[in-house]
């Protein structure tokens, strides 16, 4: 069985707030690592009221003072947004005060809207177009090459490990150019999973960081003691899920019972369609969904996406994963 992972994006609900979903992140990461996960990861997203990460380093400084040797990291920065500058800054400050511990993703989606992504960067020319070569200079950022004339102070020298985010073939051919691990959104965007790691496999080439292809892919996790309960506790995903992709996002909802099959038949195509990727149910269900996606897509690395409506249902569904992946 491949390594086991988490990524936090830091769920708002609608009867809690933002300092309580801050707080749970730091308590689920704290469990997380207990439970020997081999990383924490949280996203950047941005004007959704129902996410907390937005300012992600600050959330993983967060984290990183609840636990003790996990790694921790961004999945991932959404590297358009920002001067490439100042995201070595940060993560060279977060490896400064968790030395050997901080990942940074890097992904070239804006994290929200077009209005969002306008409001967010630095100049109006900053664009996707440009990741490859905000990505390097980045890299020479964090290598302190002098090249550049400037230096990132904190940064330089931190050679902090970078991985490319994806959920199309662009970023597995960019992973593959720099020699950098690479990590699929198949949590939400399954499409492209198959053949955007074939493509890293065949096409990648070591660099100093990595001398061979190193892959990992999201899998939503829903687990409890029985299958009606994960079902229902699925719901509050599923929920948001249908919120977001029919343009009206916002706080995370309590489970629903019933709620995917009272639904039209186009939303629960999407709900279908989204969530492919994805075990619903006990332990047995969850070491039988692991271990067909792993049998799939020969991952060294499952990333457990896992986001519900109540803390404890969540650290309960954590641990059952943990213990559905030991028992492969």
């Amino acid at each position: 069985m491949p390594k086991l992972s988490f990524l936090d994006l830091v769920p708002v609900t609608d009867s809690g707030t933002i300092a309580q979903s801050l707080a749970n992140a730091a308590d689920l990461a704290r469990h997380a690592e207990a439970l020997g996960y081999h990383r924490y990861w949280v996203a950047e997203h941005h004007g959704m009221a129902g996410i907390a990460s937005a300012a992600t380093s600050v959330v993983l400084a967060h984290i990183g003072h609840a636990t003790q040797s996990i790694r921790i990291g961004a999945g991932g920065i959404m590297l358009p947004n920002h001067a490439p500058m100042v995201i070595a800054e940060q993560f060279g400050t977060l490896e400064a005060l968790f030395p050997g511990r901080i990942d940074l993703g890097l992904g070239r989606a804006p994290g929200s809207d077009q209005r969002v992504a306008q409001a967010l960067r630095r100049n109006f020319a900053s664009d996707e177009r440009q990741f490859p070569q905000d990505v390097v200079e980045l890299q020479a950022f964090l290598a302190g090459d002098e090249r550049l004339g400037i230096r990132a102070v904190p940064g330089e020298g931190s050679q902090v490990p970078l991985w490319i985010l994806g959920s199309s073939l662009f970023g597995a051919q960019l992973a593959a150019m720099l020699g950098l691990p690479y990590a699929f959104a198949s949590h939400f965007a399954p499409d492209a999973l198959d053949e955007a790691l074939d493509i890293y496999r065949r096409q990648f080439k070591a660099s100093a960081q990595l001398s061979e292809p190193y892959a990992a892919a999201a899998f939503n996790v829903f687990a409890a003691d029985t299958r009606e309960e994960a079902e229902l506790l699925a719901s509050s995903q599923q929920q948001a899920f249908v919120a977001l992709r029919t343009g009206n996002p916002g706080k995370m909802k309590p489970p629903l019972e019933g709620y995917k099959d009272g639904l039209p038949p186009n939303a629960r195509a999407i709900l279908d369609h989204v969530l492919q990727c994805s075990a619903v149910g006990t332990v047995d269900d969850v070491a039988a969904g692991l271990k067909a996606f792993v049998a799939r897509t020969g991952v060294d690395e499952v990333i457990v996406a896992s986001s519900m409506y109540d803390h404890e249902a969540r650290k309960h569904s954590v641990a059952l994963a943990m213990e559905a992946a030991r028992g492969l």
